[in-house]
This record gives structure tokens, C-alpha cells and sequence, in this order.
């Protein structure tokens, strides 16, 4: 039983860096839209923003947990606005960028440039584009290479990260 256990783990070594070169040829890269803005990240505990956010939001933004497709009423959202951090209110999202993809998520064709932050993501072992607002750290979703042109990219973003703030309305002070 020991030398079945030993030869099956060493197959799965051995056939690893092919798969992984596999992985590598088909990964997508965010490639810049627009000019970068700068924008200064906050340093919070995560206790603070736990007091400001409901449990189910503090777990998507600040655990990396995704909501359940569908649950988001931001997914029928058609008026003109921005969307917002939901954990400090940066403007991440203009709606003219929104689309329905009919994933059951939120999603868009193009961030507010420089607002958001992006990372290679690896929990579901092929790579990923995980992006967070660039001020608070916040996990708002992943980027995909199967959106609509002329980008290609799809901004999947959990609702529970956003708020939506309608045009003529006043947005929120930046919190933190």
C-alpha cells in the first residue's frame, strides 16, 4: 500500500510542471486602460471595518468569499451612476462600463483607472486576476478574457463589495 501511495504522489510531481506550463501559455494578463491614478491605500484594522460592514460583505472583501450568483439586486441595476467600495466608497465603476453577462454577477468592461489593484489568484489551480479596490484592500471579484469588445475584458464583481450610487445623487464621503 506504501509503494502505490508513493508511486501515485510521485506522478503527480512529476506531471506538475507540465500542467503548470500549460497554465502559463493560456493565463490572462490586465493590460492598462488608462493613465494611472494614484491613490493613497489605507491602513485599517480589519476589526474597524468589521464594525462597518455586514457580516456577509465583511466576509466577501475581506476574507476573499464570493456571493452566491444571482444574490445581488445590483445585477438588474440600469440607471446611470458609480459604483462604490462598499467597505470606503472609492468610485470603482462608472455604469456606462456595465453589462449584463449573465453570469449572475455584477460585471463590467473597464475599472476607473487606477482604482483598482490586481493580483494572480491560484485557489482554483488554474491562475486567475483577483482585483481589489486599490484604497482599502478590498476583494470586489475577478477579470476575465471573455467580455465584450473592443477590451474583451469581463470585471466579474461580487455585489455585496459595491454600493451604487445614482447620477444626481451625492456620493458619499470616502470613509476610512
Amino acid at each position: 500500500m506504501q509503494r502505490r501511495k508513493f508511486l501515485k504522489n510521485a506522478t503527480v510531481w512529476m506531471t506538475m510542471p507540465i500542467f503548470s506550463a500549460c497554465f502559463r501559455q493560456t493565463e490572462f494578463e490586465v493590460q492598462p486602460i488608462m493613465d494611472t491614478v494614484t491613490v493613497t491605500p489605507l491602513n485599517k484594522p480589519h476589526k474597524e471595518w468589521r464594525a462597518l460592514l455586514t457580516p456577509e460583505a465583511y466576509q466577501v472583501l475581506f476574507k476573499e468569499d464570493t456571493e452566491a450568483s444571482g444574490s445581488s439586486a445590483l445585477n438588474d441595476e440600469t440607471r446611470d451612476g458609480v459604483y462604490l467600495c462598499a467597505a470606503c466608497y472609492l468610485p470603482l465603476f462608472e455604469s456606462k462600463f456595465k453589462y449584463s453577462s449573465g453570469t449572475g454577477w455584477p460585471s463590467f468592461t473597464q475599472p476607473i483607472a487606477g482604482h483598482i489593484a490586481t493580483k494572480r489568484d491560484y485557489k482554483l489551480i488554474m491562475p486567475r486576476t483577483e482585483y481589489h479596490c486599490a484604497r482599502c484592500g478590498g476583494h470586489q471579484g475577478h477579470v476575465f478574457s471573455d467580455g465584450p469588445p473592443p477590451l474583451g475584458q469581463r470585471w466579474c464583481n461580487n455585489g455585496l463589495a459595491l454600493k451604487f450610487v445614482p447620477q444626481g445623487e451625492s456620493t458619499p464621503e470616502l470613509r476610512g
